[in-house]
Order: structure tokens, then C-alpha cells, then sequence
């Protein structure tokens, strides 16, 4: 049976892997950014493009604005790229300053300030797609409703997700909010495997440690709304990075990636992509690097997906948890 990414089926985006731009334009400092910080993002989008990435991950906040703005300037460059590509961001996190902490911001007039910062960082005319960051314990579905309806008619925002939600938390928003979202982008990965626990512990002890919301993939997957994976490679853990303190399982499971990978003739990038695109929600990884050769590497992702057998999943899954299914 072929299957089509919820993204591809609103006409959005067929593109399986997108690029998280949160690395670009240097530190999260109040230094500005530099030519070299401009050159790397140009290196790190050429390489996205060269492997059929055409969708590109923001945040207001990532190198505090300064990653938009030095995308900014590689669309400046190449004004006909925009039309190419589909750019998502987010808002809704404040930053700590002074002597606020870090917080959470859902409110009209918040929503509104932060995407006309966007789009001004960015310098395009719209974002094809507005996250809500995190949840604000504070949320007024209403408010938010408000905000939306103003970014849509006055042509800012297409279309609308949310990010790190549960299920319960995307129904209360979309009461008020007419258009369905389109995104719920979470943390998943052959190192952050609770998205698939939580499936397999239901009526277990081992149960009550696993962190992800009860239904949440069900929910996603019911409603059409598109599942994306932040920190799919894990920070190359299981790529190549040094792991001499990570636990044996965890060791092993990266031993068995590189034979896997060896065996297939491919990357381990490819294999660990490859393991999270094989699940049946279309899961769409958001790589996190702007390191052009890991981009590249990261080619042959789709492809190993539909070359993985169910028992080299579940043979990846099950040394991942360090633990037999029960």
C-alpha cells in the first residue's frame, strides 16, 4: 500500500526530509552574525537541496534571530529559491532577560509580534507554515483563534501546527481554531523511542516511566496532522560520534547500525533516518545539522525505509531500549 505524507496530501510538501536551520548564524549570544556564518548556511542549504530537501525548520528564537536572518540573506541571493521551498518556524517561547526567566507566550498580541518578526528576519512575505513552539499553561484558545485568523486573511501564514503538544492539548486549541493543524513536531529518534514504548507497555509496569502522552500518535495519525521528529539522528550517537560513556546498549545498538549500514552500502545516517521513516505515520525527520557532508548523508534515508524488513526494525527498536518487549 503506498502512503502520502499528510504534508504532501494538503499540497504543502512531498519533501520526506526537511533541514532544521537552529544551528545557523553562529552562537546563541549577542554577538552578530558573520559572512563565514552566512557562507556555512548558503554550504548547508546547497547540500539540502542537492538530496531533494526542499522544506526548511525555524524558530524566532534560534541563535536569538539570528538564524532567520542569515537565511535571510541566502534568499536574498537566490530570490528565486523562495517559490523552490516551503519555510516553517515557530513562536511562542520568550527567552530569559534580565530578571525574567524563559517562559511561554501564547497570546494575540505575542503570535502577532512574533511573526512579523519572522517575516522580517527572513525577508519573504509569508511562512508557509506557523508552529506554536511549546504549551502555554496559560493558553486561551480564543486569543489564539484571534491571532490566526488575522495572520491567514492578511496573507502571512498559510497554514497553522504546534509543536511538543499532546493530543488533549491540540483538541482544546482546535475547538476555537477552524483550520485542523497541519504539523505536531516532537522529539523521536532510535534514542527517544517513547513514541513507540508507549504502544507496547499499555496494561505494564514499565508503563508509568514512559513520557508520551496516552494517544497522541493515534490522534496525529487519525486527524491527518503531520508527525515531524526533532533531533532524528540523536546528535550522532549512533552515527559516529564518540559514545564511550553512553551506555552498552547503546554502544551496541550503534555497532549494529554501522554493520547495518555496511551491509546495505549506505550511511548510518541513512539506516537511523530510515528506521524512523519505516513507521506507518510518515514520520518526517527534521535533521538538525548544517554540516553539508552529514546532509549528503543523509540521502539515502527514504530509500532504506522502504528497503527495511519488520524484523530489522524491531531489531533496531528492541537493542535501542536495552530491554526484551514483555
Amino acid at each position: 500500500m503506498t502512503k502520502v505524507m499528510p504534508l504532501a496530501k494538503r499540497g504543502i510538501s512531498n519533501s520526506r526530509l526537511a533541514l532544521g536551520c537552529m544551528p545557523f548564524g553562529g552562537g546563541w549570544d549577542a554577538e552578530p552574525f558573520t559572512e563565514q556564518h552566512v557562507k556555512e548556511a548558503e554550504a548547508a542549504v546547497e547540500a539540502a537541496l542537492s538530496i531533494g530537501i526542499t522544506m526548511f525548520d525555524h524558530a524566532d528564537i534560534y541563535t536569538k534571530g539570528k538564524a532567520e536572518q542569515v537565511f535571510g540573506r541566502v534568499l536574498q541571493a537566490r530570490p528565486d529559491l523562495r517559490e523552490q521551498i516551503v519555510i516553517q518556524s515557530k513562536c511562542g517561547i520568550q527567552l530569559g532577560e534580565g530578571d525574567l526567566p524563559g517562559r511561554f507566550n501564547f497570546s494575540k498580541e505575542h503570535i502577532l509580534h512574533s511573526v512579523d518578526g519572522n517575516l522580517e528576519r527572513l525577508g519573504i512575505d509569508y511562512l508557509d507554515v506557523l508552529l506554536l513552539h511549546r504549551p502555554d499553561p496559560l493558553v486561551e484558545p480564543e486569543e489564539v483563534a484571534e491571532a490566526f485568523a488575522k495572520l491567514k486573511s492578511s496573507g502571512k501564514v498559510r497554514y497553522f501546527g504546534v509543536s511538543n503538544m499532546s493530543a488533549s492539548q491540540i483538541k482544546f486549541l482546535q475547538q476555537a481554531i477552524p483550520d485542523s493543524f497541519a504539523v505536531n513536531q516532537l522529539e523521536m529518534s532510535l534514542n527517544h523511542l517513547h513514541f513507540v514504548d508507549h504502544v507496547v507497555h499499555v496494561n505494564q509496569q514499565a508503563g508509568t516511566e514512559v513520557n508520551f502522552a496516552e494517544g497522541l500518535m493515534e490522534y496525529c495519525r487519525t486527524e491527518d496532522i503531520q508527525l515531524q521528529a526533532w533531533s532524528p539522528l540523536a546528535q550522532g550517537k549512533f552515527s559516529g560520534r564518540d559514545i564511550k560513556d553512553e551506555p552498552k546498549h547503546i554502544q551496541q545498538t550503534a555497532q549494529l547500525v554501522q554493520q547495518m549500514a555496511a551491509d546495505k552500502e549506505t550511511t548510518a545516517e541513512a539506516i537511523v533516518l530510515g528506521w524512523l521513516m519505516y513507521h506507518p505515520a510518515m514520520i518526517q525527520p527534521i535533521i538538525g545539522t548544517s554540516n553539508p557532508e552529514r546532509i549528503k548523508a543523509c540521502a539515502d534515508a527514504e530509500r532504506q525505509a522502504s528497503l527495511m524488513t519488520r524484523d530489522e526494525w524491531y531489531t533496531l527498536y528492541v537493542s535501542a531500549r536495552g530491554t526484551l518487549l514483555p
